[in-house]
């Protein structure tokens, strides 16, 4: 057992010096970099499809995407005209900064405002792991039910943001928005709380305009 628990101390400490080395290459860059996760299903790439259409205007986006296998969700986002770059895992349940280092120096991404990094479908796994983002963003659709900010508050506690999506169908759920409310404000008191429907349009405009605040205050006030 005292092997196996030094053998993640040391994966994890390589990973913090991985994450720190990406987090000071933000910062010079002005990038705001944010880690999207959910389980599978929740609509990540929804809302980031939602996402790029309101901003691609107006800032240079792009993505890192995570997946155990296909491009599918990469190849969603280059349809709309940002850079997207696939990380396959082949198995592992989340991303590290490693693995995003080395697609940031594979994809040779031109200067961007925002980076989307999406992890693997997992409420577990990627809450462990810095990939050297600003703040990370967990997502719960209503059709998963509205048990799981206690079930899994790891990640609702460290998410700075909590987007509630699909909510065009909180009429055909039993999905109790305000029990879901509740229970992430007890997690994370200072976190953010969204409610988004990327079908309807329902909350995109806010989503915005937090990344959009967030931006100009890395950048001291420069957007």
């Amino acid at each position: 057992m005292a092997q196996t628990v030094d053998a993640r101390q040391k994966v994890l400490a390589a990973n913090e010096a991985a994450a720190q080395e990406l987090r000071g290459s933000f910062a010079a860059a002005g990038t705001l970099v944010v880690n999207l996760i959910s389980s599978p299903g929740s609509g990540k790439t929804t809302l980031l499809e939602a996402s790029t259409r309101a901003l691609r205007a107006r800032y240079r986006l792009g993505c890192i995407e995570g997946d155990i296998a296909t491009e599918r969700d990469a190849d969603r986002l280059r349809a709309l005209g940002i850079p997207a770059h696939q990380i396959l895992t082949g198995g592992a349940c989340h991303l590290d900064a490693r693995q995003v280092r080395g697609a940031l120096e594979q994809a040779l991404f031109p200067g961007l405002d925002i980076l989307f990094i999406e992890n693997v479908g997992n409420l577990i796994c990627p809450t462990s792991y810095d990939l050297g983002e600003d703040f990370k963003v967990v997502l719960l659709s209503v059709t998963e039910g509205d048990d799981k900010p206690f079930k899994y508050p790891a990640i609702f506690a460290r998410a700075a943001v909590s987007v509630i999506t699909k909510s065009d169908l909180l009429p055909y759920t039993s999905f109790d928005l305000e029990a879901v409310r509740q229970q992430v404000a007890t997690l994370n008191p200072d976190g953010a709380f969204l409610v988004t429907s990327a079908r309807s349009g329902a909350g995109i405009d806010t989503w915005c305009r937090l990344l959009e605040a967030r931006l100009a205050a890395k950048r001291g006030g420069r957007a």
